[in-house]
This record gives structure tokens, C-alpha cells and sequence, in this order.
């Protein structure tokens, strides 16, 4: 489909027939030879003499190209644009951050996996995780890891591949040793503000309570409940364990109400798939999608032929001049 940007352009379609109704001829003074026997060319020819100027007649091939190039070059001016079958795109309509606890205690040696072997915490959680990214197709994902401070190890990204190789990558202790819970929502906070999505789901995976963040778990729950980011929180290992590894299930169950989310307990591979195949049914795959139609300017077109049109006019007005001249050199000479 064909569509013009400028199309009032086209009121100038009319313009030449309104100079050559309109106008006058143009009229210029030329030198004339005076001959002692004007009088009687005049009787032999039956014309009356009078002054005035002569309209020069051109040819049909002429004022057709006078023509069409006016069409042509209103068009040009008009800026024709070819409009493209549509194109839609579509994109996640959810940001999911994934936040892991990198703690001291991640690496107790109690989390049975779903083959029945024992590991550490953090190499179980590890692995299902990389299989609950994978179901997550739709959303953009994000990673904190946090133990002593939270720092970004991914940002959200599509790139499924590239976040995996980053969750690889980690190791317990690589933050510190303990527990800034607090501040790992605080930081997921942060990094939802950047960002124009709607959906907003935060993961928080924690074996431990909080031991030393600069804001408290409860109140950087409500800050996320004001910013509509609901938290999922899972807490890794046995809820029974005591002391400074115990789990704060009172803070993470008040993060999860205060948030519209849900707190699970994981205390080995097969409940961690539970809960992932739980999340999946409560925050479902989400599309948003946007159709557009690609726009090329084709205005230069017009243009095109034009210049070959006149090129092709020079070309047969020379041709016909090299056919006129050689015809009256041949008729001198046979004279």
C-alpha cells in the first residue's frame, strides 16, 4: 500500500494549467533584417504586416514530458511512502528477579536432591533453579546475590543462556558470611524502579534470618507492596534448626502477606520442584505484544523517471538532428 505524507502537495497539480490560461506569452526582442523589397513579399505572400511576437509550437513528445514531469515531480513533493504488511512483536510482560542467599550456611551439607543425594544447600538449589528458569520462557530475568551486602549479578536480561552462566558461576561466600536479607529486597526495589513493566515478581531464596541489614526485612516489604512487587519467599533447609542458622519464618511469612505473595519451605529437591511448579500456576506466562507497519520512502521514484525520461527525450531530439542533417547533406549533394 502507497501512502502520501504531504498530500496537500497535490493542489499544485493545476498550477501550470493556470500559468498558461492566465500568463500572457513571453515576448523578447530580436534584431530583424531589413530588405528593399518588403512591400512586394507582402503582396506575394497576402499577409498584412503588423508587430507582435512569434509562439514558438513544440512538439508532442515535448509537452508530454512537460507534463508528466509536473506530475512527477508534485508527486516527489507529496513524499510517497510504502507501507509494509504488518509486524508484530512480542515481548515478556513480567520482570522476575531471582534473589539467592550466598550465606555461610548455604553450604551445610543437608539438602537431599531428587536422585536421593545428599549435597550442600546451595549446589540443590542451584541446579532446580536452572530448570525453573528454563519453564520461564516469557520473562525477563534478574539475579541478586546477597550474604554481607546485596550486589546486581545479573540485570533483567531475556538472555535465558547468559543468566544461567552468571547462577553458575556463583559461589557461597563470595559475599560474606552472613545474612542482609533487608537489603537484598531494598536493592530488587531499585532495580524494579528502572523499569517500565507492570509485573513485577521477586523470588527470595534464604536459608537463614537476617543478621545485617541497614533496612528491616518488614520494612522493605511495604516499601515493595508500594511499588506492587510481589514477593515469593523460600526458605531453604529445615524450618527446626536453631540458633543463628535458625529460619525467621515469622519475617518471611510477613514479607510474603505484605507483598500479596506466598511463603513455601523447602527441605529438599523434591518440595523445591513443588514450589517451582507452584509458582508457574500462580504467575503464569505473560506476553505483551505491539503491531506496526515498516514505512519506506519512496518519494525519489518519481525522480528516477523523470531523469530517464528526459535523458531518453535528449537522446531521440539528438538522433532525429544527426537523421535531418545527414538527409540535407545527402539532397545537397545530389543536387
Amino acid at each position: 500500500m502507497i501512502e502520501f505524507v504531504y498530500p496537500w502537495n497535490f493542489v499544485l497539480l493545476p498550477v501550470p494549467l493556470a500559468v498558461y490560461f492566465l500568463l500572457p506569452p513571453y515576448k523578447e526582442r530580436k534584431s530583424s533584417v531589413k530588405v528593399p523589397f518588403f512591400t512586394r513579399l507582402v503582396e506575394l505572400t497576402g499577409e498584412k504586416p503588423a508587430s507582435g511576437s512569434v509562439i514558438l509550437n513544440r512538439i508532442v513528445l515535448q509537452k508530454l514530458l512537460l507534463v508528466l514531469g509536473w506530475i512527477l515531480l508534485c508527486i516527489a513533493m507529496a513524499k510517497p511512502q510504502y507501507i509494509g504488511d504488518p509486524i508484530t512483536s512480542t515481548r515478556s510482560a513480567r520482570d522476575l528477579m531471582v534473589a539467592v542467599d550466598l550465606s555461610a550456611s548455604m553450604n551445610k551439607q543437608d539438602f537431599e536432591s531428587n536422585e536421593g543425594i545428599t549435597t550442600d544447600r546451595f549446589s540443590g538449589v542451584q541446579s532446580l533453579l536452572i530448570e525453573f528458569v528454563k519453564q520461564r520462557q516469557s520473562d525477563r530475568l534478574g539475579l541478586i546475590l546477597f550474604a554481607d551486602a546485596p550486589y546486581l549479578q545479573a540485570p533483567f536480561t531475556d538472555d535465558l543462556d547468559a543468566w544461567i552462566t552468571l547462577l553458575q558461576q556463583s559461589e557461597v561466600g563470595m559475599a560474606g558470611q552472613s545474612t542482609a536479607l533487608g537489603d537484598a529486597i531494598g536493592l530488587a526495589i531499585s532495580v524494579f524502579e528502572n523499569t517500565g513493566q507492570r509485573e513485577r515478581v521477586l523470588l527470595l531464596l534464604t536459608d537463614g534470618k537476617d543478621t545485617g541489614s541497614k533496612v528491616p526485612p518488614r520494612d522493605a516489604a511495604q516499601v515493595a507492596a508500594n511499588f506492587d512487587i510481589t514477593i515469593y519467599p523460600v526458605a531453604i533447609g529445615n524450618p527446626a534448626t536453631g540458633g543463628d542458622e535458625a529460619i525467621d519464618l515469622a519475617v518471611l511469612d510477613y514479607i510474603a502477606t505484605t507483598t500479596n505473595g506466598q511463603l513455601f519451605k523447602a527441605e529438599d529437591g523434591n518440595q523445591l520442584r513443588d514450589i517451582y511448579a507452584k509458582i508457574n500456576e500462580l504467575e503464569p506466562e505473560k506476553y505483551s505484544s505491539r503491531s506496526y507497519r515498516p514505512k519506506t520512502s519512496i518519494h525519489y521514484l518519481p525522480i528516477i523517471i523523470l531523469v530517464i525520461m528526459y535523458l531518453l527525450t535528449l537522446s531521440l531530439v539528438a538522433i532525429r538532428q544527426v537523421f535531418h542533417k545527414h538527409s540535407h547533406v545527402k539532397e545537397v549533394a545530389n543536387d
